[in-house]
C-alpha cells in the first residue's frame, strides 16, 4: 500500500478556485435578478404585507 501522492499547489489552487466559484454563485443569487423581476418581486411583497396588515385583528385599540 502506497500513500497517494499531493502536489499541494495544486491542492492550495483547487481550494481557492472552490472558493471563488462558491461567492460567485451566490452573488449571481443576490444579484442575478433583471429590473422588471425586482420590481415583480418587490410588488408581490408590498401585496402581501398589505394583504396580511389588512386582516390583523385590533386588540385594546391598538394595532401589532
Amino acid at each position: 500500500m502506497s500513500a497517494d501522492i499531493v502536489n499541494l499547489r495544486q491542492a492550495r489552487k483547487a481550494k481557492a478556485r472552490a472558493g471563488k466559484d462558491k461567492a460567485a454563485e451566490e452573488n449571481r443569487r443576490l444579484h442575478g435578478m433583471t429590473k422588471a423581476e425586482r420590481i415583480k418581486a418587490e410588488d408581490v411583497r408590498d401585496r402581501l404585507a398589505r394583504h396580511v396588515e389588512g386582516h390583523r385583528r385590533e386588540t385594546d385599540g391598538e394595532t401589532t
